[in-house]
Formats: C-alpha cells, structure tokens, sequence
C-alpha cells in the first residue's frame, strides 16, 4: 500500500476516522498532522464505540501512531483518552503511541481565554469547542508557545509559564473580567503529565524518516475539513490550523515525496456545525430526517450538526486544493428512502453561474445552489458488501459523484461499523 494523506473535503465530520480504520489494516504507520482535541474521530467495531480525539484511528488495528509537531495537545486530554484506550485493551504504551517533542502544548489560560471570548462575543461567536486550540496555536504564531521539548525540562517550563503567566493574567483580569489559572497549581499539575509522557516523547521527523527507508507504509490522518482551513475555508468561521495536504509535511516533519496518494472523504450529503454560511442547508423535513438517521452529532462537544444536500462545488474545490487522487464515500446508508436527491453543481449569484467556491462569505450566503435532481432508492443498503449490490440509483448517485468531481471513488461506508464498507469500486 502507498503512503495515504486521508483529508475530509468539507466541513470536518466526514468519517474519517473509520476511513482511516479501514486503511490501516494495510499500514504500519498512522500519523496526525494537525488541529488538537477539538477533532473527533469515532470508530464502531463490532459493535463497539471508539471516539479519539488526539490518539490516531489506527491505534484500533495495533500499529504506530504518531502525534506530529502540528498539533496543538491538551495533556490532561491525552492522557484520559488514553487511560479510556488502555480500559478497552487498547495498547498505548511508548512503543505504540509517540509524540513530537516540538508539539506545543494547551495550557489552563488558553482554555479560560478561548471560552472568555466567545462569550463576551454573544450572538457573533465562532462556534468553537472551548478546547483552546485557537489561543495556544495564536502562542506559538507569537513565539510564546510552550512544547513537549520544555515540558520535559522543568526549571525551564517554570521560567517560560510564569513569563508568560503575567501577561495573560492582564488579559484576562482586565478584558475579560475572568479568573486566573494559578502559576504553581499549573507547574504542580504539568510536572505530573511530564513524569507520565516523557517516555512517548520522541523526534518524529526522525522516525518517520527511518521508518520510510525500511519501507514502512504510512497514513497521515487529517483532522476537520477542507473548508475548515484558515487559509482556504470560510474564514473566520475556520479552525486554527491548516487542514489541507500540503499541511502535512510541516506538521509531521517530512518532505512531499512520503505522500503517494490523497484520499478526500466525503458524507453523501453534507453537514456543519457551528457557525458560517451552507449554501445546501435544509430547513424541513429532510433536512431533520437527515440529522437524525445520520445521528448527526458532533464527537467532541455533541452539538447537532445542520444538515443539507451534497454540494459538488466544495467537492471540486476540496479536490483542486488538496490533489485528490481517490474519494472515500461515507452514510450512503442515510439517503436510504429519499425520493428524490438533489446535488449542488453550481451557485448562482445576481443572475450568473459560480463554479468555484467564492472566498467572501457576503458573496457565499447570497449564493442560491443550483441543483441536479438524481432518483432515490428505497431499500436498505446497509448489509450490501459489493457494488454490483446497490440498488441501481444509489449506483448512479456515486458514478455521478465521480463524473463530476472527475475523481475516482475508493471506499463507499454503508454503515457505521467497519463490516460496512464496500471496498475496491
């Protein structure tokens, strides 16, 4: 199997994490490149639930999982996920999960700030999971951040916290009117998950480049969405870091020939949470059917997710940002016993066709989607293991996901357990 970049094409939530289950039966490897503990990843086998939020998915077939210098990393976060793994009979020991020692960390202050400001923002927030992602990535933008490389030395990660501690108590004090997290509860708390990390601490632009001279195969694991990224989403309404491909070289530490192929996931229809426009967006009954077939709920906070038709613009425009060399197909399932499906080819604005997925979000929710309308199927299709299987419309619905996006589909989930998956189409 070649090296895999698995990103989700549009507003995070895609499936990912099953995707990358999947995949990683074939690897040795499995790396996150990005984000932090605002990503959720779930996973069902056999009947049992996984949801990870810094742990790589391959962590559920036994191989090397890698926290890569791009994420930002609650340790208190981490080591309850893994204690929950270990729980399970997961192994999650140094030799199985391994963090960069240039990952920077969250701290206390960057939660108390992030939930600070969304709530002194009212009605105009973000949307965010409160995690502090955005804040600690702001530090290490600033060169105030602080790593696992300090952690592990503790005169230094003293000297830097209480450095840094003033000028955020200034900042939350007299802003925010919010309470301060205590400098010495912070060391006495953080010398702790050092003594408890320090082991799975490592340089993994190193090992990654070892493990490529032998010959391992790797997966590089995306967290959120095309559509999510600062550079390139719908801005501000984006997470903190950079989620397309070319993301992964900085955030795992190696260089774009270890990427071989591009996987871009995609829902059969598409969902959002949180804040900013959706040009597919439904408000009726579809729409709630949807959300709740689909039991869309976001892993990591619970929130319900808005539902709409699938939107080939964000499709198209996923793939031209990212290179995608195959697609990955997820909750076909749900569309089950739709009459009628509808797929946005196009956006119009003032009377003219959009192709392309605009950057203004005034320009974006003035958009009216521009519909191809496909039959439904009415059968169950969740036991269907083949292609040739599908009832003929849902056939008709992924080859038309191809033509349009001119991209190949790979996988296709018709469920939520890792049975459920039609592979090799």
């Amino acid at each position: 199997m070649p090296n895999i970049a698995v990103i989700g094409t549009q507003w995070g939530d895609e499936g990912k994490g099953k995707i990358v289950d999947i995949l990683a039966e074939h690897a040795d490897i499995v790396v996150r490149f990005q984000g932090g503990n605002n990503a959720g990843h779930t996973m069902v086998v056999n009947g049992e639930k996984f949801v990870s939020h810094l742990v790589p998915s391959g962590i559920l077939q036994g191989k090397t999982c890698l926290i890569g210098n791009g994420l930002v990393v609650d340790p208190g976060d981490l080591i309850k996920e893994l204690d929950e793994l270990n729980a399970k009979g997961i192994n999650t020991g140094p030799d199985k999960l391994m963090i960069s020692e240039r990952a920077h960390l969250i701290m206390p202050y960057h939660l108390a700030i992030d939930i600070a400001r969304e709530k002194m923002k009212g009605d105009k927030k973000i949307g965010t999971t409160g995690r502090g992602i955005g804040p600690a990535y702001e530090d290490k933008a600033t060169r105030r951040g602080v790593r696992f490389c300090d952690l592990i030395e503790p005169d230094l990660f003293a000297e830097k916290l209480r450095a840094i501690i003033q000028e955020k108590s200034f900042y939350l004090e007299n802003y925010f009117s919010a309470p301060v997290p205590d400098p010495d509860l912070i060391i006495g708390q953080y010398s702790e998950y050092a003594r408890r990390l320090k082991p799975h601490i490592i340089n993994i632009s190193v090992f990654l480049d070892n493990a490529g001279k032998k010959g391992c195969q790797v997966i590089y694991e995306g967290a959120q969405g095309t559509h999510l990224d600062i550079d390139h989403g719908t801005y501000p309404y984006v997470t903190s870091s950079n989620t397309l491909v070319g993301n992964v070289c900085n955030g795992a530490g190696i260089g774009p020939n270890m990427i071989s192929e591009v996987c871009g996931v995609a829902k059969a229809y598409t969902t959002r949470v949180g804040q900013g426009p959706f040009p597919t967006e439904l408000f009726d009954e579809t729409g709630d059917m949807i959300q709740k077939k689909g039991a869309e709920f976001g892993a990591t906070t619970g929130r319900k997710r808005r539902c709409g038709w699938l939107d080939l613009v964000m499709l198209r425009n996923a793939s031209r940002l990212n290179g995608l060399t195959e697609l990955a197909i997820t909750k076909l399932d749900v569309l089950s016993g739709i009459k009628t499906l509808k797929i946005c080819v196009a956006y119009k604005y003032k009377g003219k066709l959009m192709e392309n997925f605009p950057a203004s979000l005034k320009l974006l929710e003035s958009c009216e989607p521009v519909y191809e309308n496909m039959p439904g199927w009415s059968e169950d299709i969740s036991g269907f293991r083949g292609i040739e299987d599908l009832p003929e419309n849902a056939k008709k619905y992924l080859f038309k996901i191809q033509e349009l996006t001119n991209v190949p589909i790979r996988l296709v989930s018709v469920g939520s357990g890792r049975e459920q998956t039609i592979k090799n189409i």
